[in-house]
């Protein structure tokens, strides 16, 4: 619950900096000029492009809870079998154990989405994150009737 709060208080300022930015784009572009229209124009594709990377995320994280949801109903979800230092934090060996698991899994089955999604956890515990987001990428487009690259 945290997260979702976080993640609304985030998209709540970055849309209210988008609004200011995209005023004073429309100010500039009010001023006449040929050099402030140009600017204004130049300031005006920021927060669209801002709003379409904001809009983008958004769906990846929904589609994502939409799969934990239905994996969870399945009762499918990664079990949480991770060492933890004193202090909390994954410990590595643990992930990279847990991470080789599931790679063999997702390779066994690759056309199945559950293993992907089991994939993407384990990448985001081993502290992959670029990694992670693909295999969530893919379990979405697999459950989603999708074609995937390879």
């Amino acid at each position: 619950m945290r997260a979702k709060i976080s993640y609304a208080v985030t998209a709540a300022v970055l849309v209210f900096y988008f609004v200011l930015v995209g005023s004073r784009g429309v100010m500039l572009i009010q001023s006449g000029t040929l050099l402030t229209v140009t600017f204004g124009v130049a300031v005006l594709i920021l927060p669209v492009i801002g709003l379409w990377f904001l809009w983008k995320n958004t769906q990846f994280v929904h589609r994502a809870n939409q799969l934990a949801a239905e994996l969870d109903a399945e009762g499918g979800l990664p079990v949480d079998e991770l060492r933890r230092t004193p202090g909390g934090r994954i410990d590595r060996d643990s992930a990279d154990e847990v991470f080789a698991k599931r790679k063999a899994e997702t390779e066994a089955s690759p056309d199945d989405w559950r293993s992907w999604f089991r994939l993407a956890v384990a990448y985001h515990d081993a502290r992959d994150t670029p990694r992670a987001r693909k295999a969530m990428q893919r379990a979405i487009a697999l459950h989603g009737g999708k074609p995937v690259q390879t």
